[in-house]
């Protein structure tokens, strides 16, 4: 019996934009449709998975690599396929949304690689899902330039030749499209979306410029996660008709889950996999969300004191370089968020060096490969990764044997030398406030205090001061972390926000939501599992 017709999607609640037709063909709409009847359902299966596992982390306080997968750990005969030339070299990679300027900057900036983001550098509205695609489409057939309104310079894209490899990143599977349904209403999930019209628009295209379609894959929690990503890939080369094995995925280990799985991911995606990515403020999110019942143990410090030299973070690096290795894979390592100051010389000085300083680890540690979040911090990595791979495309060779990691160190937080700071609990309102009202415009990746920031900021911040609340912190002041605390430190917050832009631009943004969302999502005794869930139903477009 042959499958059934693809359920047509409809677009709902959703203003026209310009060129929407270019992306929303009748034949790409018939993809996306086809990967949400066969797929949406194990996504849904593997959403109840999560919480399952959640419950049995709260009563057990603990994790460990899986015994049930422990021959796939113990099996030193598979590798990752190799890489294709396009993706070999990644020694430094720029993130960010993808934008008309941002898409053009990224692939100027001399970073091998550009992350797109479509998933925390973007707020998802219909107009970033829609136009970030027409943008894609559009730098590869070379039809892109962009001029600024307010300065009047003009972008345009360099000679091919000089243009960063482009890496997509659809959103997580824990969002849904709410602009686009099936025909019993059921919302398609965002990670199917942008993955299906990204991969139906240009798979082939990209073949013919002589790189692929390939995508970092966020949030991933388990390697039956990875599995389901394999599947789609299966699938979707066959539906266009390119060769198995074009697909190329590194997988983000940003969450503590998967930090006990990495093999088994890797495995899962043997023939699509490219690698894994070291993360930072998503990681220790996602700490705090599994552990949050867990006792003082778990309890983090201020988040800028949590650096990746933090004996459980220096754990789930040095484990990450070992893992890739072994495996033939790419090993990529953190953000460099720092923004440069156009006004203060010395501000850029001390950053840069610690920027620079933060590379050289990484390179010295074996990573093959970097992230920054700016074109200027690209010389900085680039200078740290040559110094260590020269002329060699990547250090896929250092096996890092010397490496053995325990289960428990992965979540030794108390290991850490630090503790939370009423100085800290500001830091998080503010951050977090700012953050969320860039997003509820449209924002996915703004500049606050000198740092480009994006979803996973608001997440850390959040779920910090739910964690200090629900602890009882004292702080060094004296203070406890009460809900009332943290209520009039948002309230000053506000005040000084409104006192710093003025009136008339406070009353323009989105500044009371963002501060009671904030609110909302720290202080609820019913922790979210995601701030961007709540925030989705809020943000217009």
């Amino acid at each position: 019996m042959s499958a059934p017709a693809p359920s047509p999607l409809a677009i709902v609640d959703a203003e026209p934009l310009p060129r929407q037709e270019e992306v929303l063909t009748d034949a790409a709409l018939a993809f996306v449709a086809e990967l949400h009847r066969l797929f949406t359902p194990r996504r849904d299966e593997l959403l109840t998975r999560r919480s399952e596992r959640r419950a049995e982390i709260a009563r057990t306080s603990t994790l460990d690599f899986l015994p049930e997968t422990a021959q796939i750990r113990e099996d030193d005969s598979w590798k990752v396929a190799p890489a294709p030339a396009a993706l070999n070299d990644r020694r430094v990679e720029i993130t960010g949304p993808t934008d008309r300027k941002m898409t053009i900057n990224a692939l100027n900036s001399g970073a091998k690689v550009w992350l797109a983001d479509f998933e925390d550098a973007s707020a998802p509205t219909w107009e970033n899902v829609v136009l970030g695609q027409v943008n894609l489409v559009d730098a590869y057939t070379r039809n892109i330039d962009f001029t600024d309104p307010k300065s009047g310079k003009s972008y345009a894209l360099k000679d091919a030749d000089q243009l960063a490899t482009v890496v997509m990143r659809p959103r997580g599977w824990h969002l849904n499209e709410r602009h686009l349904v099936d025909a019993s209403g059921k919302p398609v999930p965002g990670a199917l979306v942008d993955f299906g019209l990204y991969f139906f628009h240009n798979a082939k295209r990209l073949i013919e410029l002589g790189k692929g379609p390939y995508f970092y894959l966020p949030k991933t929690e388990s390697h039956l996660e990875a599995r389901l990503w394999n599947e789609i890939f299966v699938f979707a080369q066959d539906y266009v008709g390119i060769p198995q094995g074009t697909v190329r995925a590194t997988v983000l280990i940003e969450t503590i889950t998967a930090a006990y799985e990495m093999e088994e991911i890797l495995y899962e995606l043997r023939d699509h996999a490219a690698g894994l990515n070291a993360g930072r403020w998503d990681y220790l999110f996602s700490i705090v969300k599994n552990f949050r019942d867990g006792g003082e143990k778990f309890v983090l410090p201020d988040r800028n004191a949590v650096t990746m030299t933090a004996p459980f973070m220096r754990a789930y690096t040095e484990l990450l370089v070992r893992t890739c290795h072994k495996r033939g894979a790419h090993a990529i390592g953190g953000m460099a968020a720092f923004i440069p100051s156009r006004r203060d010389a010395e501000v850029n000085k001390v950053a840069f060096e610690k920027v620079r300083a933060d590379k050289d680890r990484e390179a010295g540690d074996g990573f093959d490969g970097s992230w920054v979040a700016h074109p200027d911090l690209v010389p900085i990595a680039m200078e740290s990764f040559d110094k260590v791979l020269g002329e060699k495309p990547n250090q896929k060779d250092r096996l890092r044997e010397d490496v053995a990691v325990a289960p428990g160190e992965l979540i030794a937080i108390d290991s850490l030398d630090a503790k939370p700071t009423y100085a800290g609990l500001q830091n998080a309102v503010q951050v977090g406030t700012r953050y969320i009202e860039a997003w509820l415009r449209g924002l996915g990746a703004v500049a606050i205090f000198n740092l480009m920031e994006d979803a996973a900021t608001a997440e850390i911040s959040r779920s910090q001061i739910w964690q200090w609340i629900n602890a009882g912190v004292v702080f060094e002041n004296g203070k406890t972390a009460t809900a009332e605390l943290a209520r009039e430190v948002a309230a000053e917050e506000l005040a000084k926000i409104k006192a710093e832009i003025g009136d008339e631009a406070f009353a323009a943004g989105h500044w009371q939501q963002a501060h009671d969302l904030l609110l909302q999502v720290s202080l609820d005794a019913d922790y979210a599992d995601f701030l961007t869930l709540p925030a989705y139903e809020q943000l217009a477009g």
